[in-house]
């Protein structure tokens, strides 16, 4: 299992298209149109991962227009409720087929209908029907982690995370290093909600690791429930895949976001002009796929100039952070000086394959 997010001033920009897209049934009707459908591991409006995919359909209505028709359909779980919602879909003409969240969509699913163009975010699986995208946010979440460290008054940064799975792993060890660039020795803990969207089970797994000696909170789940907690003891907060500032402005410190209208624009535009391929996107942060949202008051000026060195030194290839020597909480040396991991390759020695968190991680990388 793996899953998994759109710059703040782009969320903006496309809120007002919502009124294109009938409430109740999450559809803009235009006859004729090119018909496509995004499918919501979580509510559209979850301040995270869901609602920014939702954001990134807007960017596509409102730069089509007419010439498309989209609906979403949100909190569907992998399984029965997944078939039932896409045999739906096929049913009323929908010529193509988002799927967030991994576990979706895969070469026999695709198989069954021949006709659909499917794409799914965060897996690996190619079909003629069927394509795999995500962006590299790791880049970005190391340097959300640069903002935590440096606001961090103690030596203990929490993280709230979801499922035990290379994305999240991955993401952690991104976070965490980023903390230890700007302070170093801290340690970055982490408890598992073993649930994408839980607001209940973030607040707990947030007041454990205050309780536990967190002074900065961070997360790679879906609502804002950390960070309200966060601003609840007084300490700042990282969130992820949405800008959700507003939902604990004096907390807020930044957070990873992803743009995916410009990319779900650039597929769409490919079915229906007839160029569409299957491919394996993995869209690095300088092609703008990825970035951070904005700061808040708690960063400062020094923070943000370092940030900013870093996010120009990843976009020019001249730093990566996972290039070895890299070890693991138990002090083995798992990537060689010099050696860079590569995004696939089948092996725990690649960003799809991780299941070890690096040193100063807090917390087994199985979950137990």
């Amino acid at each position: 299992m793996t899953r998994k997010l759109i710059p703040a001033g782009v969320l903006v920009a496309f809120v007002a298209a919502a009124a294109l897209v009938v409430a109740g049934a999450g559809q803009a009707r235009h006859t004729g149109a090119y018909k496509v459908a995004w499918i919501l591991v979580g509510p559209h409006n979850d301040g995270g991962w869901s609602q920014a995919h939702y954001n990134g359909m807007l960017y596509v209505q409102k730069a089509l227009g007419s010439k498309v028709q989209v609906t979403y359909k949100e909190n569907i779980a992998v399984g029965a409720q997944l078939q039932q919602t896409v045999a739906s879909l096929v049913s009323q003409g929908y010529n193509m087929i988002f799927g967030t969240s991994f576990g979706y969509f895969d070469k026999a699913f695709a198989a069954k209908y021949p006709n659909v163009k499917f794409e799914q975010a965060t897996g690996t699986d190619l079909a003629p029907n069927l394509s795999e995208y995500y962006g590299a946010g790791e880049d970005a979440i190391y340097l959300s982690g640069m903002a935590a460290g440096a606001s961090a008054k103690c030596n203990t940064i929490g993280y709230v995370v979801a499922f035990p799975i290379p994305e999240i792993i991955r993401h952690t060890n991104a976070f965490a290093l980023g903390a230890q660039a700007t302070h170093p020795g801290v340690q970055t803990k982490v408890v598992f909600t073993n649930s994408w969207f839980d607001p209940s089970k973030e607040k707990k797994a947030a007041q454990s690791l205050h309780a536990a000696g967190a002074c900065v909170l961070g997360q790679n789940v879906d609502s804002p429930a950390t960070g309200q907690y966060a601003q609840s003891v007084g300490i700042p907060w990282v969130g992820y895949d949405s800008n959700a500032s507003q939902f604990a402005p004096k907390s807020w410190l930044t957070a990873a976001v992803y743009n995916w209208g410009p990319y779900y624009l650039s597929r769409v535009k490919a079915a229906m002009n007839g160029t569409w391929k299957p491919a394996f996107v993995y869209e690095p942060m300088k092609s703008g796929f990825t970035t951070l949202a904005k700061y808040g008051p708690g960063v400062s000026a020094a923070t943000k100039t370092a940030i900013a060195a870093k996010m120009k030194a990843i976009n020019d290839g001249s730093f990566y952070e996972f290039t070895g020597p890299l070890y693991d909480q138990n002090g083995k040396l798992r990537v060689a000086k010099g050696v860079k991991l590569q995004v696939l390759n089948g092996g725990t020695d690649s960003l799809y394959g991780m299941n070890w968190f690096v040193k100063g991680v807090i917390g087994s990388p199985t979950g137990k």
